[in-house]
């Protein structure tokens, strides 16, 4: 593998044709094996002399982001170096040069940015779901399996096993192991087929890392930000909001609140953090478990807007649907506040909607001090239209409610926002976190009847 990663390294320095094997954008330990893997069995296979080059979706600068990718490729021994990512190939150019072919894995839809390359598409493999009829102009290839390196270990064991080397047989077992955690039925992620070719792999390589050991390993590495700053732990696990064009980023940390207060020079970073990538607001959610494997939920929101931040946290304290039960916690400045949420059930993805409602009363708020303003409406009654509005938004918030539907792209699109992009989620560690809370929460409670 390494010897082949080395020479596609040299092809792209060459002006000449080429298949990029294109992993998704959030080039997750599925995404970058899978790209690898098939890449390295089609070049194996070709009848021509092609070459396929394997892209990992992401700048070089962020695989340390992802901590369970690099401590993968330090245990097969695969050099980063060895690696090309996003920024070091230009595929536009070699689209419009009329030089590109693209296999897209592990996704079936391109961002936007990348619509003019829906053309260059060849094939696509990927494991969700395509709900309505798909007729792309290329061969697509879904199955809805746990992880997308199942369906790669599934071509190269059925088309040419005698190419399947240790290295390339541990990427993938290591892979679909931490996608299906560790084949845990209780979870449900794993299918048959997840377990068959699991079971294929450790029969060729007797040698291969017992399961428990390796999903330990890289669950620990996924979750480990240590040596990462303060922007890279932020930006590990994030989301944006924008509300009529005030951003909030939010971001999941796994790790005690009160440990990255402590963080040497927390407000310079933050403040540089929110105005390198034009946020109005931070929202950071803490999820770890404490001693007794409780699960632990905190909040801080950092904004130097007061109106702003005033808007954010009220709706936040004030939200009984879903509840949040906040309690405050003392921070080191008025731009900073900090909470324990009591009501550990809620997710970041069900803070989300109370978030983008936090946006729309800033926003509400502010079109009502301007319209006061214009006509002249005295200080007293601007405040009661404010307080108005206000409670007027808590009382409207709404549990798990997604973001409103987008319309629908051509059925024959690949870009992105289209509806074909659904199915079974990504197990992040957000969704590991929660489902480990709601086990653990059930355990406390059949322990404990008299708990509520």
């Amino acid at each position: 593998m390494e010897t082949y990663l080395l020479d596609c390294r040299a092809a792209v320095q060459e002006p000449r044709p080429l298949h990029v094997v294109l992993g998704n954008e959030a080039c997750d330990l599925d995404s970058m094996v899978s790209a690898l893997a098939l890449a390295f069995y089609l070049t194996k296979t070709s009848e021509t002399e092609e070459l396929f080059i394997p892209v990992l979706n992401i700048k070089r600068a962020e695989l340390p982001l992802r901590g369970d990718n690099v401590f993968f490729l330090q245990e097969v021994q695969i050099p980063e170096s060895a690696l090309i990512f996003r920024d070091e190939i230009d595929l536009h150019a070699l689209h419009q040069a009329g030089h590109l072919t693209l296999t897209l894995v592990d996704h079936h839809v391109l961002p936007r940015s990348d619509a003019a390359l829906e053309e260059a598409v060849a094939e696509v493999l990927d494991h969700r779901p395509i709900e309505q009829k798909y007729c792309p102009p290329c061969h697509v290839s879904v199955e809805l399996v746990g992880s997308c390196a199942t369906l790669v270990a599934e071509r190269i064991l059925q088309g040419a096993p005698e190419i399947l080397d240790r290295q390339t047989a541990a990427l993938l077992h290591g892979t679909i192991i931490l996608d299906c955690v560790n084949m845990d039925v209780k979870i449900g992620k794993a299918t048959p087929k997840d377990s068959e070719y699991v079971g294929r792999l450790e029969a060729l390589f007797p040698d291969l890392p017992k399961r428990q050991d390796i999903f330990d390993s890289l669950q620990k590495a996924k979750f480990d930000v240590s040596g990462l700053s303060t922007e890279q732990m932020l930006r590990k696990d994030q989301k944006t909001i924008d509300r009529q064009g005030t951003q909030v980023a939010v971001s999941a940390l796994y790790m005690a609140l009160e440990a990255f207060l402590q963080r040497s020079d927390l407000l310079a970073d933050l403040s540089a953090f929110c105005h390198d990538h034009s946020y109005d607001a931070l929202v950071a959610m803490t999820i770890f478990f404490n001693a007794h494997n409780e699960p632990v939920r905190q909040l801080a929101v950092f904004c130097p807007h007061t109106a702003l931040r005033m808007t954010i946290c009220g709706v936040l304290e004030q939200s009984t649907s879903p509840p949040l039960k906040l309690t405050p916690i003392p921070t080191i400045s008025p731009n900073l506040q900090a909470y324990l949420q009591g009501n550990t059930q809620v997710s970041r993805k069900k803070l989300l909607p109370v978030l983008q409602e936090a946006l729309s009363a800033h926003f509400d708020l502010k079109t009502a001090s301007g319209r006061s303003e214009v006509a002249g409406v005295s200080r007293a009654q601007e405040d009661k239209d404010l307080d108005r509005a206000g409670n007027a938004l808590v009382s409207g918030l709404s549990q798990d409610e997604e973001d409103p539907p987008l319309p629908p792209t051509p059925m024959n699109s690949l870009v992105d926002e289209c509806p074909l992009d659904l199915g079974l989620p990504k197990l992040s560690a957000e969704a590991v976190f929660e489902k480990c809370s709601q086990i653990s929460l059930s355990q406390s409670t059949r322990a404990c009847p008299s708990k509520k």
